[in-house]
């Protein structure tokens, strides 16, 4: 499934990156202190996993991130092994 079409919500009244696929929701939790995203914890429903979802979620989180010039501060161990997959996104990480 490709989920480009699908819009990241910023739901910062939870502080939550949400994706909806197939009307379940998906999220990572985070925190933001000034110019620093911590980013806390990535959920996805039993129904999704194994889809893609949470790479397409921390990608479109990523994205988000960039284009607000924030860095990340990966305290997920998902965001954390992503980046390890990805070092491309490294220079998003807070130094």
């Amino acid at each position: 499934m490709k989920y480009q079409e699908i819009p990241l919500v910023n739901n910062e009244a939870i502080h939550n990156f949400e994706l909806v696929v197939d009307g379940h929701r998906s999220f990572i939790d985070y925190k933001l202190k000034g110019d620093k995203i911590y980013l806390i914890h990535t959920e996805v429903p039993v129904e999704l996993e194994g889809m893609g979802v949470a790479a397409a979620l921390v990608e479109k989180a990523f994205n988000y991130i960039e284009e607000h010039q924030l860095k990340i501060v990966a305290l997920c161990v998902y965001v954390a092994a992503y980046l390890k997959r990805h070092p491309e996104w490294n220079r998003l990480v807070a130094v």
